[in-house]
């Protein structure tokens, strides 16, 4: 079961925010001796962290299904007719789902909390984006230790919600391609300026997808190997919302924060 919001005694606020106020700030409380549970995650964007992996799973297995049929209704031709409506309905329901949860994050990025987002603005994103990359490769490093997102998984994530835009806006014109003629069609007449012809925006959709199949691949090997090098409850705070982190380290984050708002004050 989800762990409750720790309250009462015992519960400890260290110091320090990142960027603009947020609407929550991080609470812990103790673990062990030299480490504490983060609430990180929190429950919003835990629904929408599953919402939006079962929306994918659907989105990919129908869209393939429309592509190329691989399942054939007993009977006539009227029932694979009948079948393919029906994946057709899922499929774009489904899009409307996964459409809402991307408005939904972006909105998230700004009014949650301090580990909502990593800001790629700040020295040490950028210094601390190499060492993340040999760590995943299993080199030498001196990887930073992060709470909430590192900067490669912050970085992937804006490619993702990139590479989400472009699928949504390619599967809504390929929704309205039948009737462009309509407010609608208009409404996605102006892709044939960025993408190119029918076929080709039918290319992007397709291309774009893959790429996100493989955006989860990456992102299930990451968490994992987290997880198990860093003991941090990477896999479970997406359940909880907690993740365990030594008191070092975040004490640590919060003086680096606090000198990254001396440095822009005096700028």
């Amino acid at each position: 079961m989800p762990m409750a919001e720790p309250t009462g005694a015992g519960v400890q606020a260290l110091p320090g925010k990142t960027g603009r106020k947020r609407r929550r700030d991080p609470i812990y409380h103790a673990a062990e001796p030299e480490t504490v549970k983060v609430y990180v995650w929190e429950l919003p964007v835990r629904i929408w962290h599953w919402v939006n992996a079962l929306s994918i799973f659907v989105l990919f297995v129908t869209g393939i299904y429309i592509g190329n049929p691989f399942v054939h209704a007993a009977g006539s031709g009227d029932a694979d007719a009948f079948l393919m409506g029906w994946v057709r309905i899922v499929h774009f329901v489904t899009a409307f789902v996964f459409t809402l949860g991307w408005v939904f994050r972006l909105y998230w990025n700004f009014f949650g909390n301090r580990y909502a987002i990593e800001n790629p603005f700040r020295r040490r994103f950028w210094s601390g984006m190499w060492e993340t990359v040999k760590y995943y490769l299993f080199l030498p490093n001196r990887k930073p230790h992060y709470v909430g997102h590192n900067p490669l998984a912050m970085l992937s994530y804006w490619l993702f919600g990139v590479m989400s835009l472009i699928v949504i806006l390619t599967g809504f014109f390929l929704l309205f391609e039948p009737h462009l003629d309509t407010a609608f069609g208009r409404l996605v007449s102006w892709m044939f300026l960025v993408f190119g012809d029918s076929f080709s925006i039918r290319s992007w959709h397709h291309v774009f997808a893959w790429l996100i199949i493989l955006f989860v691949i990456v992102h299930v090997y990451m968490a994992v190997r987290d997880d198990l090098v860093e003991r941090s409850g990477t896999i479970s705070s997406m359940i909880t919302g907690y993740k365990t982190a030594k008191r070092a380290h975040l004490i640590e984050a919060d003086e680096d924060a606090a000198g990254e708002r001396k440095t822009l004050d005096v700028g």
